[in-house]
């Protein structure tokens, strides 16, 4: 039998080879405890300088001569053992460190335990004369000489008689950084640590061990380590890592590292290792884009930063702005590079560059659409990071929560001017001054994220807000740290109602965190989020003006159109990079929950509740009694109105898929757009009307292959709202509060603020509940004529004429003057002009187009609103307090609509201008038909001496026939004209009966003859009652000398009235005894 055979029948019948699973493992195991034998005798014989059989004999001659010394015989065998075991530590550290001092033949080494390839440290190994092993007494040495090394790949040398290429081996055992080779070694020895004896183990450990101190090393003296960058190289690792698999033993090796720096700062500090990294990281994500998956490789080792305790605290002391001041510092720290990330142009109107919708109008929708959807995707995930980042630096510890807010508080005090109107004049000034509209986006949308716990309108969480926190002046810096008051300047803000003087403040020892971030949100959206909007609204508008011009100037060609296309396709650019970074579909929800519970929020303190569980809402409200609403700044309900109106004009699936929070609005809309004791800026309760318009459903006509917008949801909050009564009359409210704003431009102010609500009346009209409440209001109008203050809706249908007799008398004078310009131009007459004169032509052109315009649809809506409402109101406006006041209106409109006059009227294009005679026409005659039933409206008309002929109302049917108006209502306006023309001639033959009636008869305003005559208490005056109640209804003062005036203080003028029916009673029986009986 051969040795093989013996040796594996020896195996086999040896019982501790049942420990193996097979008998192969078994041979195997024995096979490498040989081969260590065989390595172990190579090392022994190497180092003492025997051959084999030398040592063979020496140990049998001795054990010969000294058959009796055991105790000699067994110190031979330990110093083998020793031996040994240095060979193996010898082997070990190879393995981990990739280093050694033997360069000897590989074929006498063996290759058990030992790498394939190392760096040979050719000067140790000189240096300690002949040894070519490493021990625990050498490493340090060894590795120190090794980091060292500027090129350790050219010191390699093989350690195994292996012929094939190990490029893997070579790159590991040449590695030239030091902080991954460092890292590796860590790796390797982590890994020994797991496979090697227990006798062993402790040096594994120590191996492992000083890759630590050995990093630390090199990070506090990295002078040492010519042409390394440490730092680079740190951030690397971890770059490396996010984007492989072993990040957690990354972080591992880091945190041991981190441990070992916190405990020896003597070189420097644990603070000043970590700079140079963050300078590093800033420097490189500074220019990657938002769509760049690199940036999120970063974005994961910040939030690792954040997470760290010892980091986190480093970054947030080093994000500390050099001036706290300056608005544009905060954008220049580190933090603020990351916020300064996103789809908007980097440089305001510089397209160049520019990764998002080039050339927009060479790109179909569909790519247009896939470009959108790529951006929110990747801003959703953009905003996950950002806002993780955010929360973990706020939980890591109070030190960490208290920088972040520190910084939070004055970066948002330092850009308090972006909300300047200066600002969006002066471009340029404002980019060096303030942090961009970027950095303020993203931060609003993680500061909305952290908002989301409590963003529900009924959450307990939301009644521990504490408004007076706004309120508080100047603190310490120890105040803030202890009572958590970061925010800075806000009791310099405008609240939602002033203070009482007789309300005392009282403020908390210390604030919630929820009061803090929901402040810094809404002030963050103040900042951010409003500007965007604004400027999306001007862009919106240029691109029409200049998509007009294009498509005029493209007949005529030339360098002119192709310029301005150019000038389009850019800003193009610019409204779609910055309408897909205001609409990213998370952020809006986000923004959408924290607005409405907002609203449920201010409703609640409206109220009076201060308590943890909410309130129902009941009306009339109570009278408010030391409220916190006069600490709530205004911005909160400026973001809510802003932001409702901004996803009408951008956003209007949101709305409808966002019912329950509508329902949140209305009610906020109610309780304040009426009330100034609740909201007393007339301004914001006017902007209010305008939020309502946006979220109810709009009905205006859309051509047949636009797709229909989806309204049913809000149709159903609004048809089934609890409280439409109190909603309607909010709106007449507020309709009638801002005619006196007391604001020097308040005259042209109001009827933009009234242009929205003209299409809420429309729709309320609409809706049974909604009319209901108005028709009630006007019948509370009719008992109350002469009440000290006039009733509400008299005092609205009183603005709503003076409304439509000045906008439409506008609208016909811009339009004469287009029709003179239009003309001029067509006739040639420019062409001859200078071309600065001509420009002023065609600027003066292009105004009174717009302010036509304007006047047009305005005009239009105030006649169309007057339309429907005398459909079933018609007790007021035949009242001799208005009736005069309508009849003289339309009888005007009608003698230049369809009149001798309407020549002047005909420009070019009605439709440019929005100019529709056909609507008003019908409009008109509605109003006259609706309230020609009424006797007293019938016998005023003729009493219209401006305007009013029978030949103007027989023209008036003339045009009803041409415009092809239904037969019914040409038939009986005819009726009301014969009606109207028999009245009239009584009224001539009663006109010629008073005209000679004595001058202490007539009303001195009117000069007509008093019927009910009057006398003013202060100026001691006689007028005719109806005058002035339509004088009080504009000017609560008496006309002859502007003293306080209300109709409760006039008194009857009895003597003067029997003197004047006694007069018309003779008069009439002298003259014309046929009207006796009148």
């Amino acid at each position: 039998m051969t040795d093989q055979g013996n040796n594996n029948q020896n195996i086999s019948q040896n019982p501790f080879a049942a420990l193996f699973s097979s008998l192969a493992d078994a041979k195997q195991f024995a096979s490498g405890q040989h081969q260590a034998e065989q390595q172990c005798k190579a090392f022994l014989i190497r180092n003492s300088g025997e051959s084999q059989s030398e040592s063979d004999n020496s140990v049998s001659d001795s054990i010969e001569d000294n058959d009796d010394s055991v105790a000699e015989i067994s110190r031979s065998f330990r110093s083998r053992q020793e031996l040994c075991e240095q060979l193996n530590v010898n082997h070990m550290i190879q393995r981990i460190f990739l280093i050694t001092l033997d360069n000897s033949d590989p074929s006498l080494r063996g290759g058990n335990g030992i790498p394939p390839c190392c760096v040979y440290l050719e000067e140790m190994a000189a240096d300690l004369d002949g040894q070519d092993w490493l021990n625990m007494d050498t490493i340090e040495q060894a590795l120190f000489s090794r980091l060292l090394l500027q090129e350790p790949g050219n010191h390699l040398i093989y350690m195994t008689s292996c012929s094939a290429v190990n490029l893997s081996a070579d790159r590991d055992a040449g590695e030239k950084r030091v902080i991954p080779y460092l890292y590796a070694c860590y790796r390797r020895a982590k890994e020994e640590i797991t496979k090697v004896p227990e006798k062993l183990l402790s040096y594994a450990v120590q191996c492992k061990n000083l890759t630590v101190s050995n990093a630390r090393t090199v990070l506090l003296t990295p002078e040492i380590y010519i042409s390394q960058n440490v730092y680079e190289q740190l951030l690397d690792l971890l770059l490396e890592a996010v984007r492989g698999a072993q990040f957690e033993e990354v972080v591992e090796f880091l945190e041991d590292v981190i441990a070992s720096l916190l405990a020896d700062q003597e070189v420097r500090t644990f603070g000043e290792v970590m700079v140079p990294v963050f300078d590093i990281f800033q420097g490189r994500v500074k220019d990657l884009d938002l769509c760049q998956l690199l940036l999120y490789s970063y974005l994961e080792i910040l939030l690792y930063f954040s997470r760290q305790k010892d980091i986190s605290k480093v970054l947030m002391e080093h994000i500390q702005p050099k001036d706290p001041n300056s608005g544009i510092q905060y954008q220049k720290t580190l933090l603020g590079t990351i916020l300064n990330i996103s789809c908007l142009l980097r440089t305001p109107g510089v397209v160049e560059n520019h990764g998002f919708f080039l050339n927009p109008s060479r790109s179909s929708p569909q790519e247009m659409k896939v470009q959108e959807s790529n951006i929110y995707q990747f801003m959703g995930q953009f905003h996950d990071k950002l806002y993780q980042i955010l929360k973990n630096l706020l939980q890591q510890s109070s030190e960490t929560r208290h920088l972040l807010l520190s910084w939070l508080g004055g970066c948002l005090q330092a850009n308090m001017g972006r909300a300047k109107i200066w600002a969006n004049q002066m471009p340029e000034i404002f980019l060096q001054m303030y942090a961009s509209d970027a950095f303020f986006l993203n931060l609003g949308a993680a500061l909305l994220k952290l908002c989301q716990p409590f963003s529900r309108p009924y959450s307990p969480k939301l009644l521990t807000f504490n408004p007076t926190y706004c309120f508080l002046k100047e603190l310490s810096e120890e105040e803030r740290r202890n009572r958590n008051v970061h925010a800075r300047g806000l009791d310099k803000e405008t609240c939602l109602i002033p203070v009482p003087p007789q309300q005392t403040v009282e403020f908390a020892q210390s604030y919630s965190l929820l009061t803090e971030n929901l402040i810094f949100t809404q002030l963050t959206m103040y900042l951010g989020f409003h500007r965007l909007h604004d400027q999306m609204v001007k862009m919106n508008q240029s691109l029409h003006r200049l998509q007009g011009t294009w498509r005029d100037t493209q007949l005529s060609g030339g360098p002119a159109a192709a310029e301005l296309r150019e000038q389009f396709e850019r800003l193009m650019t610019v409204y779609l990079s910055t309408k897909a970074a205001t609409t990213q579909p998370a952020m809006l929800q986000n923004c959408l929950n924290l607005q409405a519970s907002c609203a449920a929020l201010l409703v609640q303190l409206s109220l009076g509740n201060q308590g943890p569980e909410h309130i129902p809402l009941t009306f009339p409200l109570p009278a408010l009694e030391n409220s916190l609403l006069c600490f709530v700044p205004e911005f909160f309900a400026e973001n809510m109105g802003d932001f409702f109106i901004f996803l009408r004009r951008f956003s209007d699936e949101v709305l409808e898929s966002s019912a329950e929070s509508l329902e949140h609005v209305l009610t906020f809309i109610t309780v304040f757009m009426g009330n100034v004791d609740r909201m007393k800026n007339p301004h914001l309760r006017a902007k209010l009307a305008e939020v309502l318009e946006a979220v109810m459903p709009h009905m205006e006509t859309l051509s047949p292959s636009a797709a229909q917008p989806i309204m049913f949801q809000r149709q159903r909050v609004f048809s089934t709202y609890q409280h439409a009564p109190q909603l309607a009359e909010a709106l007449i409210t507020v309709f009638v509060d801002i005619e006196f704003t007391g604001d020097p431009h308040q005259f042209e102010q109001k009827f933009n603020y009234r242009r929205p609500m003209y299409a809420i009346l429309k729709y309320m009209w609409g809706e049974e509940s909604y009319r209901e409440s108005i028709k009630r209001l006007a019948e509370y109008a009719s008992e109350n004529l002469e009440a000290m203050n006039p009733p509400l809706f008299l005092r609205f249908l009183n603005l709503l004429m003076n409304d439509a007799v000045f906008l439409l008398d506008e609208a016909i004078q811009y339009l004469s003057k287009i029709k003179i310009l239009q003309l001029e131009r067509d006739r040639g007459e420019w062409d001859s002009l200078a071309p600065d004169a001509r420009r002023e032509k065609e600027s003066s052109l292009q105004m009174f187009g717009q302010l036509g315009r304007f006047h047009n649809i305005m005009s239009n809506d105030t006649i169309g609103t007057l339309a429907f409402l005398t459909s079933e109101i018609k007790c007021l406006f035949v009242h001799p307090f208005l009736a005069e006041r309508i009849i003289s209106m339309l009888n005007y409109f009608l003698q230049h609509l369809v009149g001798p006059k309407m020549g002047a009227l005909k420009v070019k294009d009605f439709s440019e201008f929005d100019f529709k005679p056909q609507q008003l026409v019908s409009d008109i005659c509605t109003i006259y038909l609706n309230l020609g039933d009424e006797e007293n409206f019938c016998a005023t008309v003729p009493k219209d001496g401006r305007s009013y002929s029978p030949t103007l109302f027989c023209q008036t049917v003339r045009v009803l026939k041409k415009i092809n108006k239904p037969g019914d209502m040409i038939v009986s306006f005819s009726l009301l004209a014969d009606k109207i023309k028999s009245l009239a001639d009584r009224h001539q033959q009663e006109e010629e009966t008073y005209s000679d009636a004595p001058d202490e008869f007539l009303d001195p305003i009117m000069s007509t003859l008093m019927l009910d005559p009057v006398l003013l208490p202060s100026s001691n005056v006689t007028v005719d009652r109806s005058t002035i109640a339509r004088h009080l209804l504009s000017d609560q003062t008496d006309p002859f000398n502007r003293s306080p005036l209300t109709m409760d203080q006039i008194r009857p003028n009895e003597e003067l009235r029997q003197q004047i029916m006694k007069w018309l009673a003779d008069h009439k029986q002298s003259n014309h005894p046929e009207f006796q009986f009148l």
